[in-house]
């Protein structure tokens, strides 16, 4: 006597086990069905066939009573009763006629897709499905000072396409700016999906950020950190002129209001001038010597005030 079809067992097609609830099948069935449908894998015999198997094993699955009739072994995969080539026994011989690689009339299934795909409820052969493209992503490099200033670059999209776009003031390392519609092209009529530009910032050789506020390192001669003096420092805005108070020391710092990043639409941080007391390179005698006789009476413990006698 003819045997039916060969089949997969529904279970394995979907990925669950033989003790799976209705819920759990149905979960199984949404995932894969979105992932093979073939009007997102146009032209791929493979994937249309995978899709048909999957719309097969959800029909008898999704059936309670058939799945009863193939888990006592009665039925086939195919929804063919065993020992026969065709249906009968009060059950639907196969599931290859339905509209979605067989389901029967196919309105459980129907139901599915119209909320997978949020399109009114047709059938998946003859339904176009609407899909936002692909976001792409691109990166541009900056110097410290364009990206604390803001400035114009000109980016190159995937179809050669050339655009300028604005790195804001303020733009920080890793920064992500968003081109909407810029990505793929939609599927079935879907809008373009968006490009995303990652900034990358350049440091400075002098110029350190720390949020809205930037820092400085400036060496200050002997006599200019003894006697005072007025220098002029770097900013992202130009050289600044600052005062070097009367017995400046390493480590003294000004602080030089507004001077520092301004974001759009946000408070300018400040920038901090952090002097540094350098000696001359070759100490002359005369100074050496000067040294020498001031420090017999005003000679002073700095590490002790520093608090490094007590680690």
């Amino acid at each position: 006597m003819a045997t039916g079809t060969t089949m997969k067992d529904p279970y394995e097609v979907l990925g669950v086990k033989k003790n799976a609830s209705a819920q759990d099948i149905k979960s199984a069935y949404r995932k894969l069905a979105k992932e093979f449908h073939p009007d997102l894998n146009p032209n791929d015999p493979i994937v249309e066939q995978r899709f048909k198997e999957i719309g097969q094993a959800y029909g008898l699955l999704s059936d309670p009573e058939k799945r009863a009739a193939f888990d006592r072994g009665e039925i086939n995969a195919d929804g063919s009763q065993r020992g026969f080539a065709g249906g009968g026994g009060g059950f639907r011989g196969g599931f290859g006629d339905g509209g979605f690689g067989g389901f029967g009339d196919g309105g459980a299934a129907e139901d599915i897709f119209a909320d997978l795909f949020g399109g009114a409820q047709r059938r998946a052969r003859t339904r176009t499905v609407r899909m936002k493209g692909k976001d792409v992503n691109y990166s541009v490099r900056v110097s410290f000072l364009d990206a604390a200033k803001g400035a114009k670059r000109r980016v190159t999209l995937y179809d050669g396409k050339t655009i300028d776009i604005t790195v804001p003031p303020g733009t920080e390392d890793g920064q992500t700016l968003r081109l909407k519609g810029q990505g793929m092209p939609g599927m079935g009529g879907g809008e373009h999906g968006d490009a995303f530009i990652e900034v990358q910032v350049d440091s400075h050789r002098f110029l350190e950020r720390d949020g809205n506020d930037i820092f400085v390192d400036v060496p200050v001669t002997l006599s200019e950190a003894v006697l005072g003096a007025k220098i002029t420092v770097p900013t992202i805005h130009g050289q600044v002129a600052v005062t070097v108070p009367t017995g400046a020391n390493t480590g003294t710092t000004l602080r030089l209001r507004g001077k520092g990043i301004a974001p759009r639409g946000g408070t300018a941080g400040d920038q901090f001038v952090r002097l540094k007391v350098m000696l001359p390179e070759k100490p002359d005698k005369e100074l050496i010597d000067f040294v020498k006789e001031w420090s017999k009476d005003f000679d002073y413990d700095v590490r002790n005030r520093a608090g490094l006698d007590k680690l």
